[in-house]
């Protein structure tokens, strides 16, 4: 519909940005009613994660463990990956960069997709292209993500680096790879370069540890698997310099150019075929053109736990509001975003939890895809006590008989954060083999504050590697 007054096409919610935060935000809001949607998106429908990051990294990931458990399996033979076949079971995950079935997606729900760059231009009013004018009639929601930031270190941008979009859509396998960073797309990085054949892996660190914002033995942990398959992971590094004489733009996933020099204090020349940055993201938010006053100093949009804005009928989910740099969290404030904008459309009070998002505040899962894996929830034990908290902790190895059968070099650890006063998790860690399927039990544990003796009677299955429960609640005994 046409606003004849304005000339402005009218839709009672819009969203700028097309990944998963975009289309359930845009999802939710209009269900089960009549309500209009369009979703902006000017590169691929389904965003970030579907096309370069979860979707393809996870893909790349798993052939090198399969190989890893079947190399230590009795009786199970096992080859050298086929890059071909992994890169093309990848190209399958993300439909070969086609979003028609992401499209066909929204048209079922009813959700009009506009193709464009767009940017706000009044009070719900946004532009797509050079004219192309919308209104909103209820809500306009920003999801227009983060991109990786590239550090100002000389020379860097003029090489060419690979950013996380080219390790995860490569094309050719380098001999030679620096990776910058330690954290969780530096480590996953390294992880599936090296099972795919990279010869010489360096990591350039800056800090201490891999992984610094999780518990230290997950980062440990990591560091030795990966130093086991042959990276040289350079600690406290300081990279003051890169060149490359032939820098060219190859495509994505292509080597971009001839052989880079880096320069690290106190190390030889670092000489590599390609440099993967891993540095960090940067809010998507510079070119919609909004006021200064809703942005935070590091440019992402402030909200409260309604998703609101100040301008109440602005709305920021996923990356763009800073909360939480995470897909399923992203999905999780989308819902909520929804809810509210569908209550507030109809006229109903936002009473009940539903209408708030508060899991990004101290409860947010995450899993690190290495090898081994890592997951946690909630805070460390460091966050808590800088915090006041005062927590006590049980820390156990995963030595069960279920992890013994899962493959023979089984080796994995697990950590509980607990506040005493109220004797229920504020954390949980575990780093090992599959122990990304164990962190929904924290997750629902810690968010539902279960008081660990209740937790006593919560029996797991034998003989699974969730038994580590019931050690970790006998050692704290």
């Amino acid at each position: 519909m046409t606003d004849s007054g304005s000339g402005a096409e009218e839709f009672d919610v819009i969203v700028i940005g097309g990944g998963p935060a975009g289309e359930n935000a845009a999802s939710y809001a209009i269900a089960g009613s009549d309500r209009t949607a369009a979703l902006i998106e000017h590169e691929l429908v389904g965003g970030e994660c579907s096309y370069w990051a979860c979707m393809p990294s996870k893909a790349l990931l798993r052939p090198g463990e399969v190989l890893g458990a079947a190399r230590n399996m009795p009786g199970v033979s096992a080859g050298p990956l086929d890059v071909d076949a992994v890169l093309a079971r990848r190209d399958s995950f993300t439909s070969n960069h086609d979003d028609s079935s992401q499209v066909m997606w929204a048209d079922s729900q009813g959700i009009d997709v506009i193709r464009g760059s767009a940017r706000i231009t009044g009070d719900r009013t946004v532009t797509v292209g050079d004219s192309r004018q919308l209104r909103a009639r209820h809500a306009v929601v920003v999801a227009t993500g983060t991109t990786a930031a590239v550090p100002d270190t000389p020379g860097l941008r003029a090489s060419l680096p690979w950013i996380s979009r080219d390790a995860t859509n490569l094309r050719e396998i380098p001999r030679r790879v620096a990776v910058i960073g330690g954290g969780v797309v530096a480590c996953e990085s390294a992880t599936w370069l090296l099972d795919l054949g990279v010869e010489e892996l360096t990591m350039v660190v800056r800090g201490r540890a891999l992984l610094p914002k999780n518990e230290p033995f997950a980062g440990e942990r990591v560091a030795r698997s990966l130093e086991k398959k042959g990276a040289r992971i350079l600690f406290g590094a300081d990279l003051r310099g890169v060149e490359r004489a032939d820098a060219r733009d190859t495509g994505i996933g292509r080597i971009h150019g001839g052989p880079v020099t880096l320069d690290v204090a106190g190390q030889d020349p670092l000489v590599v075929d390609e440099v993967v940055v891993a540095t960090g993201r940067t809010p998507a938010t510079s070119a919609l053109g909004l006021d200064a006053r809703l942005l935070n100093s590091h440019g992402f949009l402030t909200t409260d736990d309604h998703l609101t804005t100040a301008d109440e009928w602005l709305y920021a989910v996923g990356d763009a509001n800073g909360r939480a740099l995470l897909t399923h969290m992203g999905k999780y404030q989308a819902r909520v975003c929804g809810d509210v904008i569908a209550a507030r459309a109809e006229g109903r009070p936002l009473e009940g939890a539903r209408f708030r998002a508060t899991a990004d505040h101290g409860q947010v899962p995450q899993v690190v895809f290495a090898d081994p894996e890592v997951s946690a929830v909630g805070i460390t034990e460091k966050e808590a006590r800088d915090a006041g908290v005062d927590v006590e902790t049980v820390e156990v190895d995963i030595a069960v008989a279920g992890s013994s059968l899962a493959r023979d070099d089984f080796s994995g650890h697990a950590k509980l954060v607990i506040d005493r006063a109220t004797d229920t998790l504020v954390g949980a860690t575990f780093a090992g083999t599959d122990v990304g399927e164990l962190i929904h039990a924290a997750t629902i544990a810690l968010v539902g504050k279960v008081p660990l003796d209740t937790l006593w009677h919560a029996v797991p299955s034998y003989p699974t590697v969730s038994e580590v429960w019931l050690r970790l609640l006998e050692a704290r005994s």
